[in-house]
């Protein structure tokens, strides 16, 4: 018997109907509906200091790498102020979606110890990407030759150090020195790192804890003397300089960044993220362009970025008092 064709129609499009659905939504296996496949628009990347400095060098080159990797647009935006915490505060407000996510400096482990409402806990860390260690310097014509010199004139009176200001990674160098060895220092805040360096070099300071970025040109020209590198090894930049370790100090400051997002990310979103970044950052292009900036190419997994926050974090509140 020949089937009506009004029969035959009305079973085709049910039939397509039913695909369509499949395919639009297919449940997981908890009977909820998949997302559809992560990531769809333009991704923010937020950046907490003014363009133009490290952090915004950084964040820029990382984020063309991401753009290749993730098949979007990520668009970097710089909301500076406040320490940070501008951005740091813009970032736990936002939406945990995966399409805003930002630069995060050292000062993440070290606001909540000065006053500010930030805490680690609000975020998820998506891996650590760079690290610029500290430099002790000296005016070039100082009597203090060596660590071992600045060190024993804080104990037998005090020592001025200059840094990039007040609640800066450097002022906390100044005063993990202090505390380790018993010296007397004196930290004087100026607005930057840059400054810092230019008051060594112009004898208003004994001494500054500044970044490699600052330091090194300075040093290799004769215009200051770096003592030592808060590192666990030399710094290319500065290979005649020893580390604080070889001069017999545990003494290890530096400005380290990774990439953050508010906590709470999906799974499959945090993922993704994760293995951009990953290959993002140890990409030739990005370790080329931060290490001409004077910063090393460090990367941290995002379980071992995140305890090495947990660690920074502690170890900061036996430096830092709330202001």
């Amino acid at each position: 018997m020949t089937m009506p064709r009004t029969l035959k129609l009305t079973g085709v499009l049910a039939a397509a109907a039913l695909t369509l659905t499949a395919c639009s939504s297919s449940p997981g296996a908890d009977g909820a509906e998949d997302v559809s496949a992560y990531p769809e628009g333009d991704i923010t990347f937020i950046v907490q200091a003014a363009a133009g400095g490290g952090s915004d060098l950084t964040s820029r080159a990382l984020a063309s790498e991401l753009e290749t990797e993730l098949g979007v647009s990520v668009i970097v935006e710089n909301r500076p102020g406040a320490s940070g915490s501008t951005a740091m505060q813009y970032i736990a407000d936002s939406d945990p979606d995966g399409y805003t996510i930002g630069f995060v400096p050292v000062e993440i482990s070290m606001l909540a110890h000065q006053g500010f409402d930030i805490e680690p806990d609000n975020y998820d860390f998506l891996g650590q990407i760079m690290l610029a260690p500290g430099v002790i310097s000296v005016p070039n014509d100082s009597p203090f030759k060596t660590l071992d010199d600045l060190v024993a004139a804080g104990k037998s009176g005090s020592v001025t150090m200059a840094n990039a200001g007040a609640g800066s990674i450097w002022e906390a160098a100044e005063l993990g020195l202090a505390d380790l060895t018993g010296a007397t220092v004196v930290p004087v805040p100026f607005d930057g790192g840059g400054p810092a360096v230019a008051a060594v070099m112009g004898n208003q300071v004994d001494a500054a804890v500044g970044g490699t970025a600052e330091t090194a040109a300075a040093h290799n020209g004769g215009q200051l003397r770096a003592l030592a590198v808060l590192h666990d090894e030399r710094h290319p930049l500065l290979p005649d300089v020893e580390t604080a370790e070889e001069l017999g100090y545990d003494l290890k400051f530096g400005g380290w960044g990774g990439v953050y997002a508010p906590a709470g990310l999906p799974d499959d979103v945090r993922e993704a993220l994760a293995d951009a970044i990953a290959t993002s950052a140890q990409s030739d292009t990005f370790v080329d362009t931060i290490t001409k900036s004077g910063a090393l190419s460090v990367y941290k997994t995002p379980a071992d970025f995140t305890e090495f926050i947990d660690s920074e974090y502690t170890r900061f509140a036996g430096l830092l008092e709330v202001k």
